[in-house]
């Protein structure tokens, strides 16, 4: 069952030039799925498609059809949208409203109506999915980047959506903190079934995470796949080679020269075994 449908989808912003071109694509429920591609490919567009804000915000012109959960996107609103899918913005801090925590993750919930003893519930239990139990009535100003972040997304869970739209939400984030916003990611998938959809530079950190790859070039899709299949094909065929992960990248030459098939590294321990188990069976050879 799909969580999101693409249909012959075309869309420009107010001039003639199509960003996204005839898009078909699927998304299964419960899925985590990455979309990749060069700047300028159309990875924020296609976001802001299934989160309605193309066109309903934007305007411009579009064709074929966006199916959220399904619901006909173009012939919803964003504020129907917006309880089944949350979305989180590259620039995330545009997103915060409010003078304090807990008044930021009582604010949508206060605007569609939701009873005070819910929203209470809702809220402590969305803080404390994102690891901010205990930081309710502290400013919002007070708190670090990484903070304000998970704060945002505190604030879009709360409604409760089955569907979460982040586009390069780790941009601002160190190392630490990239990983740290993907275990949770992670664990709402999986714990959850919350479907996933994000924007990414960095795919050695989503391997662990991510089932499908959604590759786009030039505004068209040009493969949806797993990620092992969408990583060899961009190997194949010279595109966006430069987004590859380096462990994947020697995976790809060893094979090349030793003719050797190896696993999908998902993780640097699935890399280091397999190679550890590769040397001993050459080193058996030589003996």
């Amino acid at each position: 069952m799909s969580d999101i449908s693409l249909q012959n989808f075309s869309y420009a912003y107010n001039h003639p030039k199509k960003v996204l071109h005839n898009i078909n694509l699927t998304v299964e429920s419960g899925s985590f799925s990455v979309v990749l591609g060069p700047s300028g490919a159309g990875k924020t567009t296609l976001c802001l498609a299934i989160a309605g804000a193309v066109p309903h915000y934007f305007g411009g012109s579009s064709a074929g059809e966006v199916h959220v959960a399904g619901i006909h996107t173009q012939k919803s609103t964003m504020h129907d949208l917006a309880l089944t899918v949350g979305t989180v913005l590259q620039d995330y801090e545009t997103q915060l409203v409010t003078m304090t925590v807990e008044e930021e993750v009582a604010f949508s919930l206060e605007n569609i109506g939701t009873n005070p003893i819910e929203i209470a519930q809702r809220v402590k239990d969305s803080l404390e999915k994102v690891g901010l139990t205990g930081y309710d009535k502290e400013p919002v100003t007070a708190l670090s980047g990484g903070q304000k972040q998970r704060l945002v997304l505190a604030s879009v869970l709360a409604t409760n959506p089955k569907i979460l739209v982040l586009d390069e939400p780790t941009s601002a984030l160190d190392p630490e903190g990239t990983a740290s916003l993907y275990r949770l990611l992670g664990e709402l998938n999986k714990e959850h079934g919350i479907t996933i959809l994000v924007v990414e530079h960095d795919i050695a950190t989503l391997l662990p995470y991510a089932d499908q790859f959604i590759l786009l070039e030039n505004g068209q899709l040009i493969l949806s796949d797993t990620p092992e299949n969408v990583l060899s094909f961009m190997n194949s065929q010279q595109i966006f080679v430069e987004a590859i992960p380096p462990l994947w990248q020697l995976k790809f030459q060893l094979e090349k020269q030793t003719t050797t098939q190896f696993g999908p590294w998902r993780r640097e321990q699935d890399a280091i075994t397999e190679l550890r188990q590769f040397l001993l069976k050459e080193v058996a050879k030589d003996a």
